[in-house]
């Protein structure tokens, strides 16, 4: 079936063919997994509404994009924008350190990948798709301007032509390249950290994984100490704090953080990156319970990132990690 042939009867279903993507276009624009959600929910209400002012002058996905753009320059026209705790506060010591909770809106959120990551053969385009997810790029995106972030993603990570994205915005097609420049020279003034994809792991990532889960399990925060970079960073929303290097994160670990001892990690991925679900060892005694989703970003074979996301109400359901570990999964 054409994709300009689509007829209402069969829009369901052309719809969903386009769902992972355009959640992947939101999640970029908006820096929030629930509203990229939200948002592509209220642009298939608005295709079904105007479907027949639809006249196939542009393919159903260019139109479907158009409206998607249309709905989050409405949610940022109306000042949401999201950030990490490193863009927001200078990092603190662990003996001084203040825990200032900060609204959820705030934050830039994780998203599962296959929320967000169309799969596909090609592994060039699924590193680039893994690429232009990860918490620094995405973080990075909210610093410019509404239509600037939805050029620059059209055209470098979608790769779309400058007269198609033109006719899109309905502006020229010199406006986009001179977006598009803009855009450019804003992010790489952000000097964005490089970081390493999760899935598939080689050797030395899926050793550096497993040497992590072991130490933390372990609570031997000298080991975990080993596998970070000299200034690695430990953030954990919705507080604003931030720490960075190896004495203040271990100092963080054996104090304030020394609840975290006895926990348990389940590997997942969030982000194109690998990610932990933390679960802590219960009150009751009996089993363990959801405490953080665990980020990590990786680079030259060493974590330069902990992202933990507390939050574990909205984060836990969101990547099927179990509400509990009882036994049986300490077990396996």
């Amino acid at each position: 079936m054409s994709d300009l042939a689509t007829t209402p009867p069969d829009l369901d279903a052309a719809l969903d063919r386009y769902r992972v993507e355009l959640t992947g276009y939101c999640y970029r624009m908006l820096g929030s997994s629930f509203d990229a959600e939200d948002a592509v929910q209220d642009t298939y209400i608005r295709a079904w509404r105007s479907y027949e002012k639809f006249e196939g002058r542009s393919s159903l996905r260019s139109w479907l994009y158009r409206i998607a753009t249309n709905v989050c320059l409405d949610l940022l026209n109306a000042g949401n924008k999201r950030a990490r705790p490193m863009d927001l506060t200078a990092p603190q010591h662990q003996a001084s350190a203040v825990l200032n909770e900060r609204p959820e809106v705030t934050w830039l959120e994780p998203v599962p990948d296959g929320r967000v990551l169309p799969q596909t053969a090609d592994p060039a385009e699924m590193a680039l798709a893994k690429e232009s997810v990860r918490l620094a790029f995405v973080a990075a995106l909210q610093h410019l301007p509404a239509k600037q972030r939805a050029v620059l993603i059209l055209r470098e990570v979608l790769a779309w032509k400058a007269d198609e994205v033109a006719q899109l915005l309905d502006t020229t097609v010199a406006s986009v390249n001179s977006a598009l420049q803009r855009a450019r020279a804003t992010l790489a003034g952000s000097r964005i950290r490089e970081s390493e994809a999760a899935d598939p792991l080689d050797a030395d990532q899926a050793k550096l994984l497993e040497q992590y889960l072991s130490a933390f399990e372990a609570y031997d925060i000298s080991r975990l100490t080993t596998l970070l970079h000299e200034d690695a960073v430990l953030s954990m929303p919705p507080f604003d704090l931030w720490l960075q290097g190896h004495e203040d994160i271990a100092a963080w670990h054996l104090n304030q953080g020394i609840g975290c001892k006895g926990s348990r990690l389940i590997p997942t991925t969030a982000n194109g990156m690998p990610a932990f679900g933390q679960y802590r060892p219960a009150a009751s005694g009996e089993g363990h319970t959801p405490w953080a989703l665990q980020v990590l970003e990786v680079s030259d074979g060493k974590i330069v990132g902990l992202n933990a996301f507390l939050d574990t109400a909205r984060w836990f359901p969101l990547f099927g990690l179990p509400e509990q570990l009882d036994e049986a999964h300490e077990v396996q």
